[in-house]
């Protein structure tokens, strides 16, 4: 008896055994067949189909590294970016030693413009394996984008020393470089760039920019020049070429490259605009030149959509050209245009004030200062607003401007003597005494200061 029970629960177990095995089989097969129909679905850019099987894959085997990383791709290829990078995570949980789910979510993560996350997760991965230049490049990119510059040069110094022929690595060398005020050590990582890889069109641009402001002129404008030969369809292009050739002294030669580029674009106000500004330029030294910016200019500034930096080069060529009226009315457009060119408060107020519109000229100067936010010229602009106040007899504004002025500069004996003027105009003598005994202390002989104590008195 005993054996025979025996032998019936070894039947039993053996039948319990058979049939987990059997479901177990069964469970690889529909898995192994689900990731199959979602690769096959990937393949024919049946996304969400392809997502619906990984789904019903990762249901069966919840611990699939392989399920997770594909299903995460697919949400990549959608721009789920946070589904993506949840799958990535998962998969890396899953299986710490590999690295194609770290570089995914590394990736991921970077897209979402997560960058201190994503240097977080490009460290993890360099940590399983430190020859990858391209990881290294990632995490130099990933620093600089969080604002660790130190950090992303130091990664990108590993970067070239695993692979000294990554144009993208000398490029963001460049960048870091320049950031960091080493213009002539970003020259060198620039040209490196181009140098490997010509056509590098964001290398040459930055190339281009550091040659200007280091007054290599002959150089910026080689490079413009190669530029506009891997772009030609792009007119700001051959804009950039010509006032380039402009500064370097050569008028007549951005002259040409501009009539040649009429023929080339539809894009023509951008390029009479170029060529108003050529001619205006050349005022000086050609007869016809006056002329010449003004019949450019006006094909675009007398249109509707002209922009704030087009009615600015008018309004300057009508106030070479003695319209101050006609001046004013362009460059009050010029001033309501928006993106405004800052420059165009300046012409404005010093046309406006010359008419005698003396609201009008402080206005734009008060705009220009809040827009320009540029302690570059203040001191005579804050006077010069002061100096408008008395004129429009309101001592108390001159006042206040004028002490700003002072403050930003004050060793000027003239903005001190004006601030008493003020004062005085405003009845506040006391305050004038004390402006004046302080402006003489600094020059006893200042004419405007000793007349102004007289008057005081």
């Amino acid at each position: 008896m005993k054996r025979a029970i025996a032998a019936l629960l070894l039947l039993a177990f053996a039948g319990i055994g058979g049939a987990l095995a059997y479901q177990a089989a069964v469970r690889e097969r529909d898995y192994r067949a689900l990731l199959v129909r979602g690769d096959t679905a990937l393949r024919d850019t049946q996304r969400l189909g392809a997502i619906e099987a990984y789904s019903g894959a990762i249901a069966l085997h919840p611990d699939s590294t392989l399920a997770h990383l594909r299903r995460g791709e697919t949400y990549r290829q959608l721009g789920d970016f946070d589904a993506a990078a949840r799958d990535f995570r998962i998969a890396s949980d899953l299986d710490p030693t590999a690295t194609r789910p770290l570089e995914a979510l590394g990736d991921a993560l970077y897209r979402r413009q997560w960058f201190k996350h994503s240097v977080d997760v490009y460290e993890k991965r360099l940590r399983l394996d430190e020859r990858s230049s391209e990881f290294s490049y990632k995490l130099a990119l990933a620093r600089y984008r969080d604002r660790n510059i130190e950090g992303a040069l130091a990664a990108l110094s590993q970067a070239i020393r695993l692979n000294d022929q990554l144009p993208d690595a000398y490029y963001l060398l460049g960048l870091c470089l320049r950031e960091e005020g080493r213009s002539p050590e970003a020259v060198n990582a620039f040209e490196r760039a181009v140098a490997l890889s010509p056509g590098l069109v964001p290398a040459r641009e930055e190339l281009a920019d550091v040659y200007g402001a280091l007054g290599r002129r002959p150089d910026q404008l080689e490079q413009l020049q190669v530029l506009a030969l891997l772009d030609r369809t792009r007119v700001e292009r051959q804009v950039a070429v010509s006032l380039a050739q402009a500064r370097a002294g050569h008028g007549e030669l951005a002259v040409l490259t501009l009539s040649s580029a009429l023929e080339r674009t539809s894009d023509q106000g951008r390029i009479y605009g170029a060529l108003g500004r050529v001619w205006l330029e050349m005022a000086d030294t050609r007869d016809d030149a006056l002329s010449k910016a003004l019949e450019a200019l006006e094909r675009v500034a007398l249109t509707a959509d002209a922009s704030s930096e087009v009615m600015t080069l008018y309004g300057r060529a009508l106030v070479k050209a003695n319209k101050p009226e006609v001046a004013e009315q362009a460059l009050r457009q010029a001033t309501r245009r928006f993106p405004v060119e800052p420059g165009a408060f300046v012409v404005y107020a010093d046309v406006a004030e010359r008419q005698n519109h003396i609201d009008a000229a402080r206005a734009a100067l008060i705009d220009y200062d809040a827009l320009v936010s540029d302690g570059t010229g203040f001191a005579s602009r804050a006077a010069r607003i002061g100096r408008l106040s008395l004129r429009l007899a309101e001592p108390s504004a001159a006042v206040a401007w004028f002490h700003r002025a002072s403050a930003a500069s004050p060793g000027d004996i003239g903005v001190l003597a004006s601030l008493a003027e003020a004062q005085l105009s405003a009845g506040d003598r006391a305050a004038a005494q004390r402006t004046i005994a302080s402006g003489l202390e600094k020059d006893p002989k200042n004419a405007a200061l000793i007349t102004l104590s007289h008057q005081e008195r």
